[in-house]
């Protein structure tokens, strides 16, 4: 079943590509996904990411002043920079509000 959130809600949309330089990247990106579930407003996450280091990561925030206050988390900003240093060629983050949501599920 699809997860229900309280709308409306925003997503935080994190599409990269990876370097072949992947030292420490899986431990940062557990610690991230466990310290960003301990935020006030955060409602989950859903990662992907194809063989070729294509990944798109999608958070789900109850508000804006909770995605500024993860963006600003010192331990999330270690991540960001040494993310830009280390583990992806490039990135883009794209929020947008979540007015409406529709699930089907084959049951």
């Amino acid at each position: 079943m699809a997860p229900q959130r309280p709308l409306p809600c925003y997503a935080v949309i994190f599409t990269s590509t990876q370097t072949d330089s992947q030292e420490g990247y899986a431990e940062m990106s557990a610690r991230m996904q466990e310290l960003a579930g301990q935020q006030a407003g955060f409602l989950g996450v859903e990662s992907f990411r194809s063989p070729d280091g294509k990944g798109v990561t999608i958070s789900y925030w109850q508000d804006l002043p909770s995605i500024q206050a993860w963006r600003e988390h010192p331990e999330h900003q270690t991540a960001q920079r040494l993310g830009k240093q280390r583990w992806y060629q490039n990135y883009t983050i794209e929020i947008a509000r979540i007015e409406t949501a529709y699930h089907f599920s084959r049951g």
